[in-house]
């Protein structure tokens, strides 16, 4: 007798059942995460840019010909911080020197920023004869630098000497001071700043040294520069705005837009 086999049924898995749908947040959790991104992000931003970098505008005429007024630009507030033992490896901290131009609180005032050219260090021996600058002793080359008057000033060309203007207290200390043989001699955590625009420029001859807590950085590149007069950058005037509005192409100096600065070692 024979015997049937009897069929292999084939097992067949249960259905999974269909994955559940998100449910939609509701409009104000959406809300609130939003702010609460755009909260952090603006936080890391004025992070940076009071931190890592700066903007700042040339107001006056003291750096000409090579910062313009109405040129916009970043300032690196990092590279001369004082390096740790970790950080002094990974990010390019270096002393001040001569020849770096250098964005700094002005000793007068230190709600106001400055931009000058580093021309001597602690311990550097200045004058001025003639237009001419002298460090420690040797006739200084300065391809930076313009003279746009003829004129020699007694005390602007030939300094130190008799000033012919009232002086601030630091401006009379340091010729009180740190006269020596006369030639100003720069104490120490001070600099002695100029600017390129010798005949038109309120610098340490003005004014005296520049402390080295006063120095928030140096200027990287030009990301803007306006052909606006001074004091419409001092003060965002209405007027200012209005210009922008009108002449933003034709006053924008295109060919300076991502300039980077350079220092001239001195």
């Amino acid at each position: 007798m024979s015997q049937k086999n009897p069929r292999k049924k084939t097992a067949v898995a249960p259905h999974p059942a269909a994955a559940p749908s998100p449910k939609p947040r509701p409009a104000g959790e959406a809300f609130s995460r939003g702010v609460a991104e755009w909260t952090f992000n603006f936080i890391i931003l004025i992070f940076a840019t009071g931190t890592i970098a700066q903007p700042f505008v040339i107001p006056t005429s003291s750096m000409e010909d090579n910062l313009l007024v109405g040129d916009h630009l970043i300032v690196d507030r990092m590279a001369y911080a004082p390096s740790g033992r970790l950080t002094g490896h990974l990010l390019p901290y270096h002393p001040v020197k001569r020849g770096d131009i250098i964005v700094f609180r002005y000793p007068v005032n230190i709600k106001e920023d400055y931009v000058k050219r580093v021309i001597g260090v602690p311990g550097d021996r200045i004058h001025l004869m003639d237009k001419q600058v002298y460090l420690n002793g040797k006739k200084l080359d300065e391809p930076y630098k313009i003279h746009k008057t003829t004129f020699v000033n007694m005390y602007r060309d030939n300094f130190p000497g008799a000033p012919d203007v009232n002086l601030p207290p630091s401006a009379v200390d340091m010729l009180e001071h740190h006269v020596v043989n006369g030639e100003v001699v720069v104490p120490p955590g001070h600099y002695f700043a100029m600017g390129d625009n010798r005949d038109n420029s309120l610098d340490s001859r003005y004014w005296g040294f520049v402390p080295q807590e006063n120095i928030k950085g140096k200027p990287l590149l030009v990301y803007w520069s306006y052909d606006a007069p001074t004091e419409d950058l001092v003060d965002f005037t209405a007027g200012h705005f209005v210009d922008l509005v009108q002449h933003f192409f034709t006053k924008t100096r295109w060919r300076r837009t991502f300039m980077l600065i350079h220092g001239y070692p001195i």
